[in-house]
């Protein structure tokens, strides 16, 4: 018998042509998947791009709502786009750090024990839904203060909160033991170790989360109805001490109304959010992108 033979009976025997059928199935699939989950966004991003066209314009994002019902010309959310502005670079300068934070404590400090209970612990905050946030938000701030732009930030933050430490706890399992052995080998500090030599390693990883954590807040209705919806007027204001308008909210108050030109403005307003998260996404894959080949060059 001859050589080619004997390698031919030995990789039927070892099963190879069921392997490689099986691994182009399973890539088959994986291709499928990936293919309905691009359809769905396509679908909906078309859904929401025909149905809001025809508001879509400057004016939207510039001027905004007139008040009263005898009113004319085109009207705008910028007190919407203004309000969701502030409320969500408040909630992300609450959430990001404190995430971070509690990601690096659980990854390189603490014990077994505490780590798995705090993890377990942003697990279940992670999956309560946003309206009891909202309502332990509105009894801890609003009643007796007022609603405000702070307290729909603090409702927004403990909702980005963990995201961010577990996206950021994920990074920095990935990121390979013997940089730090070198480093504290080195008689560097532990903290100075995971500062210049862990955490660098893992921006891409943190920024991809807070992108993430940061969608998902810019999207959420229901804390800012008990937080900051009530007094909000049509005027476009910055101060976070004062309830203010957001995009979500104004999107659920059109839907409401009976005048076909306020629907066209919702879904018009939930294209441009769709379009902001889209670009921060790819601005993020980019940021992550760039410092990975830093990093390469670097070393």
């Amino acid at each position: 018998m001859s050589t080619h033979s004997l390698t031919k009976a030995a990789l039927r025997a070892e099963g190879l042509p069921r392997r490689r059928a099986t691994n182009r199935l399973m890539e088959l699939l994986a291709w499928l998947a990936a293919a309905v989950a691009m359809g769905f966004l396509v679908l909906i991003v078309w859904s929401v791009a025909r149905r809001g066209w025809s508001e879509l314009n400057l004016d939207l994002i510039t001027k905004s709502p007139a008040s009263g019902f005898l009113t004319t010309g085109r009207q705008g959310l910028a007190n919407a786009f203004a309000g969701t502005l502030v409320i969500v670079l408040l909630a992300t300068l609450m959430a990001l750090p404190t995430g971070i934070l509690v990601a690096v404590y659980l990854n390189e400090f603490a014990q077994r024990a505490i780590r798995d209970a705090v993890s377990i612990a942003l697990d279940v905050l992670n999956g309560v839904p946003a309206i009891v946030i909202g309502i332990f938000v509105y009894g801890l701030f609003v009643l007796g203060h007022g609603p405000s732009a702070f307290a729909g930030s603090f409702a927004l933050a403990v909702i980005m909160l963990p995201l961010v430490a577990r996206s950021t706890m994920e990074v920095l399992a990935l990121v390979p033991g013997a940089p730090r052995e070198a480093s504290l080998a080195l008689g560097v500090p532990r903290w100075r170790t995971t500062l210049s030599v862990v955490l660098p390693q893992t921006v891409g990883g943190i920024v991809t989360g807070t992108t993430l954590a940061v969608a998902r807040a810019a999207g959420e209705t229901a804390p800012l109805l008990f937080t900051s919806s009530v007094g909000v007027g049509t005027q476009v204001h910055w101060s976070p001490h004062h309830p203010l308008q957001s995009v979500p909210v104004a999107i659920f108050e059109l839907s409401e109304s009976p005048d076909p030109k306020d629907h066209a403005r919702a879904w018009a307003a939930a294209l441009v959010l769709l379009v902001f998260i889209l670009l921060a996404s790819l601005s993020a894959r980019w940021l992550a992108t760039r410092h990975r080949s830093r990093l390469g060059t670097s070393r």
